[in-house]
């Protein structure tokens, strides 16, 4: 297929290595379905061991040439003018993540302008990664230099796809690294495009190159390729154990985000006409398609039934559609996905649990779409599989708590790690809360603050380690390089 509704038109067949967009090998494709009708919309190129080879060496290649001799300031400047490209793509890569992945177009739009803003915020970092002089013994000089890794490999997901590639593609080039992009499967479109936009806006051959296809294949030869220089990925616990495994064969250092079970905490002095927007939000957002979504919601007894009947009230009017559709969620990205979240629901209902509200679906939806809607439970024990298990889509579990000993035993109860919300206006409380909760990100009295790309992601335990955005994930996409010079 053609994307005829760009002006940067692509075969979505085509794959981008060393410059040049080619068919993958042997003209493998596999085929890309629209989740709001279930319509087979395009085939995608399938990339085979020997085209994620052929990637890294041309990603080593443009290390060695113009891209290596790059100062910071130029790389800065470049990144500026992608960012600058992807603005004026905007409708394009928003029509097209909309199809591909069933994003109301709101939504969808939003990510076009992270994804701007991620070129952004690195394109002004790129000159600003500083060593540092130690202090040492008398007749030594001694430095510390901010390197590039080299080769980088990065393998994203399906639910965000233009915001995830945005900021480990944007942070490794700020530090001069190349990159080789394998995107989902179900999600590869923006990423082709994006590929587009990056060469017309000067990123030289080589720097940039895109193997589309399969986990199992291209990713795990991705992972697994012994010329890559440090790997980064979002997705599955399941298959981040694997990334880890095959980059370990290597002693390649790997950055893993990968997934969450959040709590929103709502303490009885909490105020709640500020927080219910948040506690309905961050479990829905994307269909509930989000690692970080706030989806586990404990609240102190005295305000419980308070919360409860707020969020009922506003989960009943949530709105399902066509991505076109434009309502407050779209469809999962695939019937696999659905047949998933379908029977974490059903577990929980076959456990006697209570469903205290769900949305509406819109009329004459496609049969085939990928359509659930939004669940809240309510009394949820929490060591429920619908407490403890990255159920990734709009489902929403309520589970009460007496003191705040008991809401950090609860809190901290899953093997996750990733982002917590805490909603109390008691200001010591805030501190002590925020110190005893296990999570990489911490929000009081609000969750996610708009997104943040300055702000540092990532988790502990099963949700991860190390971090993307922000100066954080800079260093990440560093070694760093000591320098003792005698002088006497």
């Amino acid at each position: 297929m053609t994307a005829s509704n760009s002006s940067l038109a692509f075969n979505s067949e085509e794959i981008l290595i060393g410059g040049k967009w080619r068919p993958a090998e042997n003209g493998a494709t596999h085929d890309v379905y629209n989740p709001s009708t279930g319509d087979m919309i395009c085939k995608i190129g399938k990339s085979s061991a020997k085209d994620v080879d052929d990637a890294v060496r041309a990603a080593r290649a443009a290390l060695d040439g113009e891209w290596g001799q790059m100062t910071a300031v130029e790389r800065g400047r470049l990144l500026m003018r992608i960012s600058e490209a992807i603005k004026n793509h905007e409708n394009e890569l928003t029509t097209l993540e909309a199809m591909d992945v069933g994003k109301p177009i709101t939504q969808a739009r939003n990510d076009a302008v992270a994804m701007a803003r991620y070129f952004e915020f690195y394109a002004g970092a790129a000159d600003k990664v500083m060593g540092h002089t130690i202090p040492y013994m008398d007749g030594y000089m001694v430095y510390t230099l901010r390197e590039p890794h080299g080769v980088t490999g990065h393998i994203i997901p399906w639910n965000y796809p233009m915001q995830i590639a945005g900021r480990c593609i944007g942070g490794a080039l700020a530090m001069g690294n190349t990159c080789v992009l394998k995107p989902a499967e179900d999600a590869g479109l923006t990423a082709l495009l994006f590929a587009r936009i990056a060469e017309k806006a000067g990123l030289p051959s080589g720097v940039l190159n895109v193997v589309s296809g399969v986990g199992a294949e291209a990713g795990a030869s991705l992972a697994g390729h012994p010329d890559v220089d440090h790997i980064s990925f979002t997705g599955s616990v399941g298959v981040g154990k694997e990334i880890q495994k095959a980059a370990a064969e290597n002693i390649v250092p790997v950055t893993l985000e990968l997934g969450g079970k959040s709590p929103q905490i709502v303490f009885d002095d909490a105020d709640l006409d500020a927080a219910l927007p948040f506690l309905v939000n961050a479990g829905i957002q994307n269909a509930g398609q989000t690692c970080s979504a706030g989806s586990r919601i404990l609240v102190q007894r005295g305000v419980y039934e308070d919360v409860i009947s707020r969020m009922s009230e506003a989960i009943s009017k949530l709105r399902v559609g066509q991505a076109t559709d434009n309502l407050e969620l779209g469809p999962l990205v695939s019937a696999k996905q659905k047949a998933i979240v379908d029977g974490y629901i059903d577990s929980g209902k076959e456990s006697g649990l209570s469903i205290a509200a769900q949305g509406v679906m819109s009329d004459d939806l496609p049969e085939k779409g990928c359509y659930i809607k939004p669940t809240l439970f309510r009394d949820v024990p929490p060591d429920h599989k619908l407490a403890q298990e990255e159920i990734f889509g709009p489902v929403q579990v309520v589970i009460p708590f007496d003191t705040e000993v008991e809401a950090v035993k609860i809190a901290n109860g899953t093997e996750y790690g990733l982002v917590t919300g805490i909603w109390t206006e008691n200001g010591a409380r805030q501190m002590r809360m925020a110190k005893a909760v296990k999570a990489g990100q911490i929000f009081i009295n609000n969750y996610g603050a708009g997104g943040g790309v300055e702000l540092p992601f990532g988790g502990i335990g099963k949700s991860g380690f190390g971090r993307e955005k922000g100066f954080e994930a800079l260093y990440g996409f560093s070694v760093l390089k000591t320098v003792a010079t005698k002088h006497d």
